[in-house]
């Protein structure tokens, strides 16, 4: 089972004009295998806005998601930047940052394990994805 669990971080933004990056923070509790969208939705000035997805894993720094991907997809739509993880995957944990070019980031998103509750969503905090794999005999 994976969890995207609350962390207690602050907006990280640089904002150039009336640019920023809105990203919800909360749990999003869900299975290995499944389907899971982080939310981001954003505010600029630039009408061709270029934004990215970062992953970064435990003890390591961000990396970009570049695009295409297998099982990972992010399209703009209006003012809305959705990352979609499909199959979810032990190494898909890690904490997930939506940015705006150059250097706007929202609340980061992540996801942990977790075995006793059922899906879940709180508003308002970051995800870090944390997947484990069933234990078998």
């Amino acid at each position: 089972m994976c969890v995207f669990s609350a962390v207690s971080l602050h907006s990280i933004r640089y904002c150039k004009g009336e640019d920023r990056v809105i990203q919800p923070t909360g749990d999003v509790i869900t299975n290995e295998g499944e389907t899971v969208s982080l939310d981001c939705t954003f505010e600029t000035t630039d009408p061709s806005p270029t934004l990215f997805w970062y992953k970064q894993g435990e003890n390591d720094y961000p990396k970009m998601l570049l695009q295409p991907q297998e099982r990972i997809d992010a399209t703009i739509k209006n003012k809305s930047f959705p990352l979609k993880i499909q199959k979810l995957q032990l190494s898909d944990s890690a904490v997930y940052y939506c940015a705006l070019r150059p250097t706007v980031t929202g609340n980061t998103k992540t996801l942990e394990s977790h075995t006793d509750k059922g899906p879940h969503y709180q508003v308002g905090g970051a995800i870090l994805l944390h997947c484990v794999q069933p234990f078998s005999q």
